[in-house]
């Protein structure tokens, strides 16, 4: 019986072996979920935080809906958002930002109403009282933080015992993505609460808190070329502190100028900073789509 001259090709092997190799980089493209962390990442996190601080507070204060509503709403949109990043095949920009986005402008709300209470130094001027139901816990910044701390570490703790990676770019399963916006949602308070407390109660201002969190920030990029301190563990403190960042950043845009802000408003700063990230959202999508791309053979 004659063999086909196929199979005795020599290359053969190498060709199967390259057809493979394709056919699992195809299948980690279709199934990756989440972004590179570049650059233009922590832009956009900055971005979304900043209008997520605004927008909390437009909702909220400004249009006096009260942190207990806001948050019951904001929290379903966060929900719903989640739905549909869960349900995506692949990574899509405008999915995953959204998600930042409402997690940031949830976290501002959950965070006021765990930490604030209905006096005037937390109100609008002019404002008694914000919409319907407890205007706030009061518990205060230290013990509010010292709770989302905790949660944070029971969810990490969680994720570690499940095996699972925490490098974001190799988050590819059903679990592993729910732990990760779980995490995202409590860091986002937790930045919201660490970032009032150093524009209210620290007496650094806006300004001064955004300059330090910088600063922070900027070691944390010199420690990234120490090989002994791991990426991992640098990223989710970025991620964290990138929130504060966003707060106090939004807060010194929109607060009144005898507080040390701009008193751009809410709503004036919130369209500014949605635009920004929209355009952003844009580019990430075009530069997606660019990547995957058929190309020519």
């Amino acid at each position: 019986m004659e063999i086909p001259e196929a199979l005795t090709d020599t290359d053969t092997g190498t060709d199967v072996a390259r057809t493979h190799s394709r056919t699992v980089a195809a299948v980690k493209s279709v199934t990756k979920k989440l972004p590179e962390v570049t650059l233009a990442f922590w832009i956009m996190k900055i971005a979304a935080t900043t209008l997520g601080e605004t927008a909390g507070d437009l909702f909220a204060q400004t249009l006096k809906l009260g942190y207990f509503l806001t948050t019951i709403a904001l929290f379903a949109i966060f929900v719903v958002t989640l739905v549909v990043q869960l349900r995506s095949r692949r990574y899509n920009p405008f999915f995953y930002w959204t998600v930042i986005l409402s997690t940031s402008t949830a976290g501002t709300t959950m965070s006021d109403f765990m930490n604030r209470d209905g006096s005037a130094k937390y109100l609008a001027k002019g404002a008694t009282s914000l919409g319907w139901g407890p205007q706030g816990l009061g518990l205060g910044y230290p013990t509010g933080a010292a709770i989302l701390i905790s949660i944070l570490v029971v969810i990490f703790a969680v994720w570690k015992l499940t095996g699972m990676t925490f490098v974001i770019r190799d988050i590819v399963s059903f679990r592993g993505e729910a732990l990760f916006w779980s995490a995202i949602l409590v860091s986002n308070t937790l930045g919201t609460s660490m970032g009032d407390f150093l524009s209210d109660s620290s007496g650094l201002g806006y300004a001064g808190g955004a300059a330090l969190v910088t600063g922070v920030l900027l070691v944390l990029v010199a420690l990234m070329k120490v090989p002994t301190v791991p990426n991992v563990l640098l990223f989710w403190i970025a991620f964290v502190l990138t929130r504060p960042l966003g707060a106090t950043a939004g807060d010194f845009l929109t607060k009144p100028t005898a507080k040390g802000g701009l008193d751009l408003g809410t709503a004036g700063s919130s369209a500014v900073l949605l635009t920004v990230l929209i355009l952003l959202m844009t580019y990430a999508h075009v530069q997606e789509r660019r990547r995957h791309a058929p190309r020519p053979s």
